[in-house]
């Protein structure tokens, strides 16, 4: 029998390595999610509502305890103890061995161990291994530690797989929860932590009294602003600006401690917000000597509430601008233009595709990029650049309207435009084996992907396919929004049009259904891999490719 015993023996060991390989795992994918979640709770919280079955309290850790009380109280009579082992093991094992969370895809914006996610990582660790280690403690040596009591296993001969079983799978089920107990532990220490790193940036601005501060705030195309203000006042200063969609307090305090140094003259800062007053908290950082607004949109929506709440944030950046500085206003936003009457001290610059004292024109796209007319006062010149889109022409004339203001010339600003990169993912222009590539996957927005949809539409250099998952986050308007979407796809005539996810899509072929476009040649695929395959399969030299907006990892249906 000692082969049997062996056996036996060799499954509960299997069961405990697989459930701490998925609780393993099940922990990282949760810190995930919270620090996609920008850290905040109640966003976790949110999101866990969300996907409470798929994801909270599977199906998995339901059945596995229905499984357990049948044995218990129904067949502890009739089954042997091995036999109860037996059973609960192979169902731990076949239920919980496989961990597919992110679907087979590569997390798109892998879980970072910066300073703070290591600090929540250690209580977290400590809390979510309690119940799994004092079980296991109990399961395999009888005794209950604390109240000096022991199992009588003589009577209750299978009683360690039981409560084996039952403290791993509720451990692992309540893995997300254990989240919320370790921020509130670490919210003092991240609450100092704040404050210092901003007490220093504030200190050091203070220390560079010549430092001019560029802020740039809007619902879209702050990020390619910031970077074409950078690109165009290199020219002729040394600027510092922050990378990416660094757009956050500790974002921006990160860089004003680590990367401006004495010799830049001019700090270009984004400034994001999702909730009324994320402005002002950063203005308290930095305030600036120039505004800049793109526009007001409807991204965030769901935590602003209202579009008058999203105009009424990014107008604080107005407000908070130092007296006797500059706003440059997109005249084409009425909401943004009427910002201007905020202020009667700050010097207004207006530019638009349409309205405005600085100007764009005769705008045209190639395989090259684009080119376009800006005129400004007397002056007019021609921009060629890579970047494509009329939202880019908009966003590059903004950034003329602040270079204009340092004294520069559009010849000189052309120059430089003629230099810049694409923002990576912002209808990122690319050759790829033969094919045209217009990457756009980053944070699709109405506007954007209009745009987007637009631009592939006036190619002709071959067949023209779109792969999109559609919009998210655009709260009660989603539907609505991502069916409009799928019009403006249906106009475009394309060739082929690839949707990512069945349920999420849905109003969007129906947007295409109903402007007569051929369904068939609409295509709905469950992940990008698989719409990359479909591609490569339909795609020949020549074709044109657009990836418009990619679901972050914290999206599931």
């Amino acid at each position: 029998m000692n082969w049997y015993l062996n056996i036996i023996n060799g499954l509960i060991l299997l069961f405990v390595i697989v459930m701490v390989r998925h609780t393993i795992l099940r922990g990282r994918y949760f810190l995930h999610i919270f620090q996609q979640s920008g850290y905040k709770p109640g966003e976790f919280w949110q999101w866990l509502m969300q996907h409470w079955n798929q994801r909270v309290i599977t199906p998995e850790h339901v059945l596995y305890n229905v499984v357990i009380a049948i044995l218990l109280f129904f067949l502890s009579t009739t089954i042997t103890g091995s036999a109860a082992i037996i059973i609960l093991t192979l169902f731990g094992i076949s239920w919980f061995g496989p961990f597919d969370y992110y679907r087979g895809e590569k997390p798109k914006k892998p879980l970072v161990f910066t300073p703070r996610m290591i600090r929540l990582t250690i209580p977290f660790v400590l809390f979510a291994s309690i119940l799994p280690v004092l079980t296991s403690y109990i399961a395999f040596t009888g005794q209950i530690p604390f109240v000096r009591a022991q199992l009588n296993t003589d009577i209750l001969y299978s009683a360690d797989i039981y409560i084996l079983s039952f403290g791993w799978v509720l451990g692992n089920a309540l893995v997300p929860f254990f989240i919320f107990i370790a921020a509130l532990i670490t919210k003092p220490v991240e609450t100092y932590v704040h404050r210092h790193f901003i007490r220093l940036a504030k200190q050091k601005l203070e220390r560079m009294p010549d430092l001019t501060v560029i802020a740039i705030t809007g619902s879209y195309g702050k990020t390619s602003t910031k970077f074409m203000v950078r690109d165009l006042l290199g020219e002729r200063f040394s600027v510092c600006a922050t990378p990416g969609s660094y757009n956050t307090p500790m974002g921006i305090c990160k860089v004003i401690n680590n990367d401006l140094e004495a010799y830049h003259q001019i700090l270009v800062l984004e400034m994001g917000a999702r909730y009324e007053g994320n402005i002002d908290e950063l203005c308290d950082i930095a305030e600036p000597d120039i505004a800049v607004i793109t526009n007001v949109g409807i991204a965030h929506l769901e935590t602003f509430g209202s579009r008058e709440a999203i105009a009424r944030t990014k107008s604080t950046l107005v407000r908070r601008t130092r007296p006797g500085g500059t706003a440059v206003l997109n005249a084409d936003d009425e909401r943004v233009a009427s910002m201007a009457d905020l202020r009667d001290d700050l010097d207004i610059i207006y530019v638009g595709l349409h309205n405005g004292e600085i100007r764009a024109s005769h705008i045209q796209y190639d395989q090259e990029g684009m080119r376009f007319i800006a005129a400004a006062g007397d002056e007019s010149e021609t921009f060629t650049t890579r970047l494509l889109g009329a939202h880019n022409v908009r966003n590059m004339l903004l950034a003329i309207g602040v270079a204009r203001s340092f004294g520069m010339r559009l010849t000189t600003m052309a120059m430089a435009a003629a230099r810049m990169e694409p923002v990576e993912h912002r209808l990122e222009l690319k050759q790829q084996g033969g094919l045209t590539i217009i990457d756009d996957a980053f944070n699709s927005n109405p506007a954007g992907a209009k745009n987007a949809v637009d631009i592939l539409s006036r190619f002709d250099s071959g067949r023209r396919i779109i792969i999109t998952p559609g919009m998210i986050e655009l709260g009660d308007i989603q539907e609505e929004k991502n069916r409009s979407f799928g019009r403006q796809i249906g106009e475009a005539e394309l060739e082929l049009v690839i949707l990512v996810g069945k349920k999420q899509t849905e109003p969007i072929r129906e947007g295409i259904r109903s402007t007569g476009f051929d369904i068939e040649n609409v295509r709905t695929v469950q992940s990008l891999s698989e719409a990359n395959r479909l591609m490569q399969e339909f795609a020949q030299p020549g074709d044109v490719v657009l990836y418009e907006n990619d679901l972050p990892d914290s999206f599931d249906e």
